[in-house]
């Protein structure tokens, strides 16, 4: 048989992961928190032109500019889904038809373009994207980046249903 010793240390353990996890943690089940939708960001919409067509790359390519697309709430991922983007670069200004393109999610929820090299506009490299569709609400997005310098950008899209 083994003996169980208690020890103010056990003791202290035992207290902090009450603490730690609460009392209802001890009567019932941890459940997953609801997945947020994606708010829309202010200035997000400038210079927005409403049905960009669908292109396979954006004038001469060098960055890419890739995410997700999700679900509010159960966080699935959301195949087909447009997603148009639009950014002042080394081609163009943001203003500017054809620095505008869009693209559709795959499979797996996942988008990626190619478009020119993004620079600062105002001071800041930034880019716009925007999902414009009506089986979810209109979500228009502008991240800014890191650096200058950066040959990337992830944007993921969490969508709430109409």
């Amino acid at each position: 048989m083994t003996d169980v010793i208690i020890t103010r240390r056990r003791v202290l353990a035992a207290a902090g992961a009450v603490l730690a996890t609460g009392v209802s943690g001890l009567i019932r089940p941890a459940h997953a928190q609801a997945i947020m939708a994606t708010p829309t960001m202010r200035g997000g919409a400038n210079n927005y032109l409403p049905g960009a067509p669908i292109v396979d790359r954006i004038g001469g390519g060098g960055f890419w500019m890739s995410g997700s697309v999700r679900r509010a709430g159960d966080g699935a991922p959301l195949a087909g889904q447009r997603i148009q983007i639009w950014a002042h670069t080394t081609e163009g200004h943001e203003r500017d038809p054809h620095s505008h393109g869009a693209t559709l999610s795959d499979a797996n929820g996942a988008f990626r373009l190619e478009m020119p090299q993004i620079v600062p506009a105002f001071g800041q490299a930034h880019a716009h994207l925007a999902y414009d569709d009506d089986a979810f609400e209109t979500v228009f997005l502008r991240p800014v980046m890191a650096s200058a310098r950066d040959t990337s950008l992830v944007v993921d899209f969490v969508l709430q249903p109409v």
